[in-house]
């Protein structure tokens, strides 16, 4: 076997996987394995790191196990839940805490502070983002304010903050290498995503000492060697997970989108080597840095995607297995104005209205089971259309093509509803597993596996294209009845 083989760590938020990719971006061998979820209090979500580590690490040795050595892999790449905030000592490597999660909502209420002292437009202007729990600097600052000595130690320069990306790396090479990638960093809500440095004024704002930091990276790059197997391999490729899918779908020009489809939906719009801020409530990310060029990104998220389906099976039994949705979606011509508003846990951008509650509306006598099934595939996909939008009108840029991934992919009439109500063409790779598949293009990019970025198309294998085939005046009919039942599934749990 040549030592043309990279491997891929795609470390995500239930589970670490190792897949083995050749030189023309096949998997060869794969491994994963589930790791405990941890919800301490309410609105609490943490991992073990040592979990996350041990993981990850069985996963590389799974796959060493299927015939593959050390000595034929040029590289490692690493793509990763991303937000998700560990801080350990620098000299033993031990955890101060458990991994704060993305999901966590423990600093709301300080989020909410921040909001009410008139930092939104500061944090927006330098990072991209909204102020939200969701990113790593509040959940970086509660675990500096409520683990005892962890601020003096931090101060001086005896604990290290990472995401998952530079927790692995920190393992894999025994303490000798402290990066992150710049998709990984504008993550952070404390990095300049003009300037490309962590950004003093936002360090004294969340009272967070710089010595605490990694050093930041371009996302396809030599970082390192691991110090683990009987052969020293560069650890040569990093991206967060959804700025991995878009490399891994190729979406490496301005205008190209991709929506992946999982628990929620992810979409990101490359936007070339300009940030565009938005207008509309999307967030402003770095896709990757290759070569010195940075690339960035429009992102928007639907909180309930494919949980749509799952709830139709375990929540009210309309149905037995997941895949059995198509086939009973298929047994209506029509929706037969049947609206259902998907906001199980509120709604995601554009509208970011947490006390939005899920609907459904337009029963009739006549409505069956069919009616309601379709109707969910239709409210995942309008809930990416209002997305789609916003990400529209920020770039004044039209879409042409959705290239689409993710495990509800699967089915066909989603993507057939999906292209008829954006009246452009949704487009599904051969290859579903584009996360891992962007981290070893960055990985094999910087070791000369692939010759280079252009050359990667060559790689990329269609699977079908979607393409619109529904009276334009129905779907526009659809449009409008879904913007008035999400106006009246909005505000649900307040009092107005």
């Amino acid at each position: 076997m040549s030592n043309k083989i990279i491997l891929a760590l795609d470390q995500g938020t239930t589970s670490s996987r190792t897949i083995a990719y050749n030189s023309e971006g096949k998997p060869t061998a794969t491994a994963q394995q589930d790791f405990e979820q941890l919800f301490p209090k309410n609105g609490w979500v943490e991992h073990d790191p040592e979990a996350i580590w041990q993981s990850q690490l069985n996963t590389i040795n799974k796959v060493f196990s299927k015939g593959i050595s050390a000595n034929d892999v040029a590289g490692v790449g690493i793509t990763n839940q991303r937000e998700t905030t560990i801080v350990w000592h620098k000299d033993t490597g031990e955890p101060v805490y458990n991994a704060i999660v993305w999901q966590d909502r423990r600093t709301a209420s300080y989020c909410d502070e921040l909001k009410s002292t008139g930092q939104e437009e500061l944090i927006q202007e330098k990072t991209g983002l909204i102020i939200d729990a969701y990113f790593s600097a509040t959940k970086l600052r509660w675990i500096l304010h409520n683990i005892s000595d962890a601020m003096d130690l931090a101060k001086n320069g005896k604990l290290c903050f990472g995401t998952v990306d530079t927790w692995l790396i920190y393992k894999l090479t025994k303490g000798k290498v402290f990066v992150t990638d710049v998709s990984n960093a504008s993550r952070t809500m404390l990095f300049n995503i003009h300037t490309l440095k962590w950004d003093t004024e936002l360090l004294d704002l969340f009272d967070i000492p710089k010595a605490i930091l990694p050093e930041v990276k371009s996302s396809s790059e030599v970082y390192g060697h691991t110090e683990l197997f009987d052969y020293k391999i560069p650890i040569c490729g990093i991206a967060g997970d959804q700025q991995a899918a878009l490399f891994g779908q190729l979406c490496t020009k301005k205008g190209m989108v991709k929506n992946t489809y999982g628990t929620g939906c992810f979409l990101l719009m490359n936007t070339g080597n300009k940030p565009v801020k938005s207008q509309n409530n999307l967030l402003t990310t770095i896709a990757w840095q290759i070569n010195g060029k940075t690339q960035y990104a429009l992102e928007g998220s639907v909180f309930v995607g494919g949980a749509a389906v799952q709830w139709l099976r375990d929540g009210i039994n309309l149905i037995d297995d997941a895949s059995e949705i198509e086939t009973l979606a298929s047994s209506v011509p029509d929706s037969d104005n049947v609206v259902v508003v998907p906001a199980f846990t509120g709604l995601g951008a554009p509208y970011w209205d947490p006390y939005a509650r899920g609907s459904i509306m337009g029963i009739s006598r006549g409505t069956t089971k069919g009616h309601i099934a379709r109707a969910t595939l239709e409210g995942i996909a309008l809930q990416v259309y209002d997305i789609v939008k916003a990400m529209e009108n920020d770039s004044n840029m039209h879409i042409t093509e959705l290239r689409v991934d993710g495990g509800a992919t699967t089915n066909n009439l989603l993507l057939q509803i999906q292209s008829d109500i954006f009246d452009c063409d949704v487009v599904r790779p051969t290859n579903l597993e584009t996360t891992a598949l962007g981290a070893a293009y960055l990985a094999g990019l910087a070791v000369g596996v692939f010759k280079s970025k252009g050359a990667l198309s060559e790689y990329w294998e269609k699977d079908k294209t979607f393409k619109p085939q529904a009276n334009k005046e129905g779907q526009l009919k659809l449009i409008k009845l879904w913007h008035k039942a999400v106006k009246r599934s909005k505000d649900w749990l307040t009092d107005n």
